[in-house]
């Protein structure tokens, strides 16, 4: 009898182990529609209150409630995307992107300016930090094959929107679809205890993005600020590129400095390098410090103390291990997937020691 009960333990367990093998392999192998589908839960997740407002103030339907919510979003979108393109047109102008011969031209002035300022400082670029033959012998024909890409890169990046478009409509439609999705594949015995993570897991996760949206706005404000009184060309988009950069954790907003600078230096080629394009990177340098360290003593610790009530340790290395095992989105994702896995194992898990000091803030 004991013999049995042992043979069915290891067998209910290899199951088990199996399943879930089996499960994280489709998810794998789905992965770009797990993608849109994780996508369009947080947009609807935003779009939401508009939903609300327009049933309970306009008294109108729910479809047409969430046509209305993805035309204002969708909306938006275009006009954020449209933002960018006077900013792509003159980077194009100004790096030359079409003419490769012009683009090298500009490397090599920008190179040789760096050096003539540091040289007065007896300070040899050449011999400390780079040789100038790498700029001469720099094969730039790889950027028209960048653009020739473009085309295929817009055409699935159109794809993608349609297909969250399209599946947060319904989402927004009825705002259960979800909900009784995930039900089906619970017991029964459990359908109580996940209700309560369900609801708990939608109520952090809409302050976390709540939070991350006065993050990127109080980003986009300093930064506009900071390069309208530089006097940077397209401000507005600039600042607003490096404010959603800073979603991104640790990476994005030292990706962000960096893009912040090149384009800077970028929008003011031809000028002396001494008294215009060096000082102008130097303010925005030290603008951009300003920003983060309002981001990083203000903003964050308010967004992660009001939403996912984790420590900032179990933040930093849940973010590196999202990194590690699914790169930048990983990292994007980590926080609201391990804030839902917390709640998860709050609620079934209870009793463990190590559930109990992570959750106990929950």
């Amino acid at each position: 009898m004991f013999k049995n009960e042992i043979s069915k333990g290891i067998i209910h367990s290899i199951l088990v182990i199996s399943g879930i093998v089996l499960g994280l392999y489709l998810l794998y192998e789905i992965k770009i529609l797990v993608g849109y589908v994780l996508i369009a839960a947080i947009i609807s997740l935003i779009g939401r209150p508009i939903v609300v407002f327009l049933n309970n103030r306009l008294k109108l339907k729910n479809t047409s409630a969430s046509i209305i919510t993805m035309l204002f979003l969708l909306t938006i979108i275009i006009g954020i995307i449209s933002l960018f393109i006077p900013l792509v047109i003159e980077q194009g102008k100004n790096l030359s992107l079409l003419d490769i011969d012009a683009f090298q031209e500009n490397m090599k002035f920008l190179y040789m300016e760096t050096a003539n300022y540091l040289s007065r400082f007896n300070i040899d670029l050449d011999k400390s930090i780079f040789n100038m033959d790498w700029i001469s012998n720099m094969d730039f024909r790889f950027i028209p094959e960048i653009l020739n890409s473009f085309g295929k890169t817009l055409g699935n990046l159109t794809i993608g929107i349609l297909s969250v478009m399209f599946i947060s409509f319904f989402l927004l439609k009825d705002s259960m679809i979800l909900e009784k999705s995930l039900f089906v594949l619970i017991p029964k015995k459990s359908t109580k205890k996940f209700k309560k993570s369900y609801s708990s897991i939608k109520k952090l996760l809409s302050r976390y993005f709540a939070g991350l949206i006065l993050q990127i706005f109080i980003l986009f404000i300093i930064y506009t600020v900071i390069l309208l009184i530089i006097g940077i060309p397209n401000a507005f988009v600039i600042a607003f590129l490096c404010s959603l950069l800073n979603l991104i954790p640790y990476i994005g907003p030292v990706i962000g400095g960096v893009l912040m600078i090149l384009l800077t230096m970028s929008s003011h080629i031809g000028a002396d390098f001494s008294t215009i394009i060096l000082p102008k990177a130097i303010y925005v340098t030290i603008g951009f410090i300003v920003g983060q360290l309002v981001d990083n003593f203000f903003s964050q610790p308010f967004i992660f103390s009001n939403s996912v009530k984790s420590h900032p340790l179990e933040i930093f290395l849940i973010i590196i291990i999202g990194g590690l095992l699914f790169g930048p989105l990983g990292m994007i994702a980590a926080i609201p997937s391990y804030t839902a896995i917390k709640v998860i194992a709050k609620e079934f898990f209870s009793e463990n020691r190590i559930v109990k000091e992570l959750t106990k803030n929950l």
